[in-house]
């Protein structure tokens, strides 16, 4: 193929933002989907040779609307998660933990419900003592049966378990947490997945009956409601949602509820560094409360995104990169997707097999064990086998997504997840939206897919997820079909172990942290969608 000179895609963006911002928004934490992963886009997309005019381009978030789902009966705020790690790609400072203590049917839910409405912060986790009771012995299981098991006292709950599951989510980690079924007195089999606390809210009537336990709360808070009150809320909490019968409810009451809370309850109030009188009822504490927090969650800001810009720009590049050999082929496609006269079915064509080029030279770097297999002739033959446990695709939602078809022709049987990550218009720093990750991905090779890698901020907002559900530094490749020098020192960097390989490496990025000369945005191309001049990109160029 002749040598050509072409024009690459401009990007049209409005300039990115730094500076320190007030955190805003808040956002339901959910748990991981077990689900391995969603369908093949190949059936959404636009016949390719269809005339027809460029759709409007759409994300989650619009620069001129504020980030809220409107539901009947409230407004809930869907910003993303921000970084939670410096440059280093380490957490520079642990999630904000908030211990609200007191007694039975006091109000502490409700307490903390009210708390991370008024919070208006993203990624709260509400983490109940209720989910830690111990599991019963056989004789323990008849006790509580007859209403003769004392589930108000320090021993009936787990503190092990707790300290170990609070300190892993202040670090930033994943957890499971136990479901208990108070009608059988027994934890279920499944678990329920945690991720991603900034702030954590620990409730529970021992909230401060440990000393390890004490140690993990940033402010330790005491919800202290009149006796009547919680007899009356306990009564009428038991009989309804947890099948007790009146008359046993208040034997439980009589004979345990009301001694530990006179012996084990009622004194730690010395320990609280706010107490709330009256419960939910009392909204000027709640108020202090939720200043006092926000001005330690400022404090944790961080500027992730403009330290990328000035730091280990000027090293060789890592022993870890792998770029695919740049054979006439492999520029010829290159030209070919980067031209922005190439048509988008031509576009997808290209991309797409660069692509299968890409993935099969990852799976190169996997490891083998020797294998001895029998031919058809009864010869024996001296092969090759995976001697890991599985692979598992990840990809960086939108344009990661379009790797995914390529990577399932080639490993059969691959699980697949996704996470999306986003630009804030505002601070121009990655944040965290969604993910989906299979079960037990701690055991796998993962496969991280993004098409362009600029600053590397959201590949490394992405492979700092997969570290934290516990997945080796060592077991993540980086995948993508072009990245700037910059992004390929930031993830080198910060994740010395992670595999970076791609089909080629830009040395320019501009002052829009676009790669020069670059491919235009991929997403857009791919999927014929366009932004307006004015729109600044909220999906993430990583």
């Amino acid at each position: 193929m002749a040598s050509q000179k072409i024009h690459t895609p401009a990007l049209m963006s409005s300039p990115p933002m730094y500076g320190g911002v007030r955190i805003s928004g808040c956002w339901a934490l959910g748990a991981e989907d077990s689900t391995s992963g969603a369908d093949s886009l190949d059936g959404l997309y636009p016949a390719v040779g269809a005339a027809r005019p460029p759709r409007k381009r759409t994300t989650s978030q619009c620069k001129s609307e504020p980030p809220l789902l409107r539901t009947s009966k409230r407004t809930i705020y869907t910003a993303g998660r921000p970084p939670w790690y410096n440059e280093h790609g380490t957490q520079s400072k642990e999630a904000f933990v908030i211990g609200l203590g007191g007694g039975s049917a006091s109000g502490k839910t409700t307490v903390a419900r009210m708390i991370i409405e008024a919070l208006d912060v993203p990624w709260v986790v509400l983490l109940s003592m209720d989910s830690f009771y111990k599991v019963l012995t056989k004789q323990q299981q008849e006790q509580a049966a007859s209403n003769d098991f004392n589930f108000d006292h320090p021993d009936a709950f787990d503190f092990d378990l707790i300290i170990y599951t609070l300190k892993k989510l202040k670090q930033g980690k994943s957890v499971k947490i136990p479901i208990y079924d108070f009608t059988t007195h027994s934890r279920k089999k499944e678990w329920k997945t945690l991720y991603g606390a900034n702030v954590i809210i620990f409730e529970g009537i021992m909230a401060f009956a440990d000393k390890e336990l004490l140690k993990l709360l940033d402010i330790k808070i005491f919800v202290d409601t009149d006796s009547d009150i919680r007899l009356v809320r306990r009564l009428r909490r038991d009989i309804r949602e947890r099948g007790r019968d009146i008359e046993g409810a208040i034997k439980q009451y009589n004979k345990f509820v009301k001694p530990a809370f006179d012996q084990y309850i009622q004194p730690t109030v010395r320990l609280a560094d706010v107490v709330v009188p009256r419960g939910s009822g009392n909204t000027v504490a709640i108020d202090l409360i939720v200043q006092h927090v926000h001005s330690q969650l400022e404090e944790r800001e961080l500027s992730v995104r403009a330290a990328l810009a000035s730091a280990h720009q000027c090293h060789p590049l890592p022993r870890t990169l792998s770029v695919l050999k740049s054979t006439p082929q492999v520029r010829g496609m290159h030209t070919i997707i980067r031209n922005k006269e190439t048509s988008r079915d031509e576009f997808i064509f290209y991309s797409k097999r660069l692509m299968r080029l890409l993935i099969e030279h990852a799976l190169s770097f996997l490891p083998f064990r020797s294998c001895t297999v029998q031919t058809p002739q009864g010869e024996d033959y001296e092969g090759r086998s995976y001697s890991g446990k599985q692979i598992t695709g990840v990809s960086i939602l939108r344009a990661g997504e379009t790797m995914e078809p390529a990577l399932r022709a080639v490993c059969k049987d691959v699980r697949i997840g996704t996470i999306l990550i986003q630009t804030n218009s505002n601070t121009g720093e990655p944040e965290l939206h969604y993910l989906r990750l299979p079960k037990d991905i701690s055991e796998d090779h993962v496969i991280l897919m993004d098409c362009t890698v600029s600053t590397g901020a959201a590949a490394m907002m992405a492979v700092r997820v997969l570290l934290d559900h516990d997945v080796p530094e060592d077991k993540i490749f980086l995948l993508s079909l072009l990245m700037a020098e910059m992004g390929v020192h930031s993830v080198a960097y910060a994740f010395p172990q992670v595999k970076i390989i791609t089909t080629a490496v830009d040395k320019k990025v501009n002052n829009l942290f676009r790669i020069i000369p670059g491919i235009g945005n991929f997403g857009d191309r791919y999927f014929g969608t366009d932004a307006p001049p004015d729109w600044s990109d909220n999906t993430l160029d990583s």
